[in-house]
Formats: structure tokens, C-alpha cells, sequence
């Protein structure tokens, strides 16, 4: 058996081509075959015309994982896609701990894109100008107690909060609980950004308060981005003073 194939792991960032870099649209192109989650192949289909691909539903990620070193162990050239970046939240790691497992050496190369929390950041202006905290609200993997420890202390630290994975059809009370859990460390007027499907169909912005967040319609497409205790709305933007002072005279 050829084991001379490749691994390319493929950060698409927000989805839409203008979005992606342009080694992430080189390695789609150059490669045999495309692993991804269905949604995100969709976002490619005028890149990948001719080429083999595998896709399966949420929550095949050790499914597509194993395919991929699978499909690179015959010699073939496999780009493996995530949304944002495929470090963060995504692919990168079940391939790595895949190939981690076996007694096998691959060429492996790991595309950065565009992640979430900097693609809606700047959709709000610039509320991640100072330390930032993220948190996944989903505890699929990572148990509950485990998230609201997190949240607590990225609320007593006065981080600004990323909330990725915020709620969907099955997870529909953890989302008020972490607004529950973080009021109790921040103002109520904390400005407060809401962004739904980012760069794509149906996107949306809001810019509101802590203190109204709970009642806002949150689902998986949804990105979150809580200020600190210095972030303050001028217009429509968020603003996150990075602590530059002017240089005064004498």
C-alpha cells in the first residue's frame, strides 16, 4: 500500500470564496479527493467538480477523521475542509489524534482561515481588541460544569466572551443559563453583539445589552461576542479600548 498520499486540512473561514485564502482555494483545487461535513462541501461545489468526495452529517467527525487518513494512506492527495479555521473547533485535531493512534507517517499540512470570532468581530466593529475569552456552549463533548466554570471565570477575569455554538433544536436551555451566569459578574448595559449567519444568506446584526441577550432568538449559525468592562457602542460598532493613551505635549 502507497503511503505517500497527503492530509491538507482546509480552514474555509465564513464560507463564501471572497472569504477564503488563497492557499485554502489552491489546496481544495490541487487535491484528489474532499472529506467535509455536507454543509460546508456546498459552499465549495464550484471548486471540486470532478473530484471523489466524502461527506457525511454533524457529528461523523471520527467517521470523516478515519476516512481521510484512510483515503491518504492509498496515496491520495485529501483535503479535509472546516468552517472558520480547522484548528479551532474543527477538523484538525481528530485527524491529528487519528494519525496519532497509528504507526503510520503522512504529510500533513494545516491551512489557516478566517475563524469565527474574527470574521463576526468585524461585522461589530472591533470588540477583540483586548483579551478575549472563547467558550462553546455546546456540551456534546465537553461536560456542562465544565463550560460554566469556564464562563465564570472568563467573566470574573473581564475577558470579552465569545459564545460559539450558543443553542439548537436539542440544546435550548444552556444559552440562558450562561447569560444568567455571566450577569452575575457583569453590568447589565454590557454591550452586547449578536451575529447570525455571518457573510451569508439571512445575515444579520444586532448590537443590544447583556441584560436583553436571553430573550434574543439564538440558533447553531449564531455567534455571540459579550464586552468587557470597558467595550462601549459608538453608532452601530462595538468598541473595545486596546489602552493606548495620547501623547500629551512637554
Amino acid at each position: 500500500m502507497d503511503s505517500n498520499g497527503k492530509i491538507t486540512m482546509v480552514g474555509l473561514g465564513p464560507g463564501p470564496s471572497a472569504y477564503m485564502t488563497g492557499r485554502c482555494i489552491k489546496a481544495i483545487r490541487e487535491c484528489d479527493v474532499v472529506v467535509g461535513y455536507s454543509n460546508y462541501v456546498k459552499y465549495i461545489t464550484g471548486l471540486i467538480e470532478n473530484k471523489e468526495v466524502f461527506s457525511t452529517g454533524m457529528r461523523h467527525e471520527l467517521e470523516r477523521a478515519e476516512k481521510a487518513v484512510e483515503l491518504a494512506l492509498t496515496g491520495k492527495n485529501v483535503a479535509v475542509i472546516s468552517s472558520g479555521d480547522s484548528g479551532v473547533f474543527g477538523m484538525a485535531a481528530p485527524i491529528l489524534e487519528s494519525l496519532s493512534k497509528r504507526d503510520h507517517h503522512l504529510d500533513v499540512e494545516i491551512i489557516p482561515g478566517v475563524p469565527s470570532p474574527q470574521s463576526v468581530a468585524a461585522l461589530l466593529g472591533a470588540p477583540l481588541a483586548n483579551d478575549y475569552a472563547v467558550i462553546s456552549l455546546s456540551d456534546i463533548l465537553t461536560p456542562w460544569p465544565q463550560i460554566a466554570r469556564r464562563l465564570t471565570l472568563a467573566s470574573k477575569g473581564d475577558f470579552a466572551i465569545v459564545l460559539m455554538n450558543p443553542a439548537s433544536s436539542r440544546r435550548t436551555w444552556q444559552f440562558k443559563k450562561a447569560c444568567d451566569l455571566i450577569l452575575k459578574y457583569r453590568k447589565p448595559e454590557t454591550p452586547v453583539g449578536v451575529v447570525k449567519n455571518a457573510y451569508r444568506p439571512g445575515q444579520r446584526v444586532l448590537v443590544t445589552e447583556l441584560r436583553l441577550l436571553s430573550d434574543q432568538i439564538i440558533d447553531m449559525h449564531t455567534t455571540v461576542i459579550i464586552g468587557n468592562s470597558s467595550t462601549y457602542r459608538h453608532n452601530n460598532y462595538l468598541i473595545t479600548p486596546r489602552g493606548y493613551q495620547p501623547h500629551l505635549p512637554g
